[in-house]
């Protein structure tokens, strides 16, 4: 398949491996990265929530981008995940930061502390007007607390510098809204590896994958059928993957995808703390989803 307009298709949202001691591995990092481009992902989302980044350190963020642009051997668009819920330090933070090889920044809606429309649309003006490269905006009610309406969106995308939306709130009507009421060129992706192909047959452009990090070759080939129009393809695929994903969030994420991984040899499933590693029970699961659904060829 011929390439996709940048930030379409899919993008792993990366894991950050870890050893046992919880410091980054970074030789599995670079492994991960030639497993993820050999599989023919579009992209990548470098420090996302899968990446942990709750728990990395800014020193850490910084090495971690600088590995993966190393082992960006076909020069895959890097999206830096650069969110918060404290405007004034987001903005600090994205000045003192190297937007060297970054194509974009993904950047959650603010969180805990539940700000009204106005709120965050004031929020996301500041970060965008802020900004040396593009943003997309992360609605994804289950962990923040609310849910950015297609109204908030709608009106955040007439801003010059936001060119769409990571879309996990997991309601098909409003995605809609959003592509119904929005300009050709504002992206609609989805946050959610089961609704991609439902999203894309509305107008998404792609998927903000977990599974992709694990399964980047069927998964990709999944959501490229579908951006073809040939949805009776992609369906055949998709069955797989809605097997699989409960576990994925079982034990919380990325406990789930990590340990399809250490399954697969890649590196350990070591995540850090609150998170704990997975259990032997999932471990077990997972190991028999693969192997039942033709998902390790």
């Amino acid at each position: 398949m011929q390439s996709l307009p940048k930030f379409h298709g899919v993008a792993p949202a990366l894991v950050t491996p870890m050893n046992e001691d919880r410091s980054i591995n970074w030789v599995g990092l670079t492994k991960l990265i030639q497993h993820v481009s050999n599989g023919g992902v579009d992209y990548l989302v470098v420090q996302g929530t899968t990446g942990e980044s709750a728990t990395t350190t800014a020193d850490e963020k910084k090495q971690i981008v600088s590995t993966i642009q190393e082992a960006n051997t076909k020069n895959l668009p890097i999206v830096y995940g650069l969110g918060g819920n404290n405007t004034d330090s987001l903005i600090n933070q994205i000045k003192q930061t190297s937007f060297e090889g970054i194509d974009a920044i993904l950047s959650v809606c603010p969180y805990y502390n539940k700000p009204s429309a106005r709120g965050v649309i004031a929020h996301y003006e500041a970060v965008a007007d802020a900004c040396p490269v593009p943003v997309i905006m992360y609605n994804i009610p289950g962990r923040t607390g609310i849910n950015m309406s297609a109204e908030t969106v709608l009106k955040l995308s007439e801003h010059q510098n936001i060119i769409g939306i990571k879309e996990a709130s997991c309601i098909i009507e409003q995605c809609m809204e959003i592509v119904y009421h929005n300009s050709d060129d504002f992206l609609l992706i989805s946050g959610d590896d089961v609704q991609a192909v439902p999203i894309i047959s509305i107008g998404g452009v792609g998927v903000m994958s977990v599974i992709a990090n694990a399964f980047p070759q069927q998964f990709t080939t999944m959501i490229h059928h579908a951006l073809a129009g040939d949805y009776r393809s992609a369906q055949k695929e998709l069955g797989k993957f809605l097997t699989i994903d409960p576990y994925l969030y079982e034990e919380g994420n990325p406990v789930g995808v990590k340990k399809l991984l250490e399954n697969q040899g890649l590196f350990g499933a070591q995540v850090r703390m609150p998170l704990a590693s997975a259990s032997a029970e999932l471990g077990k699961k997972l190991a028999q989803i693969s192997a039942q659904e033709g998902l390790n060829k």
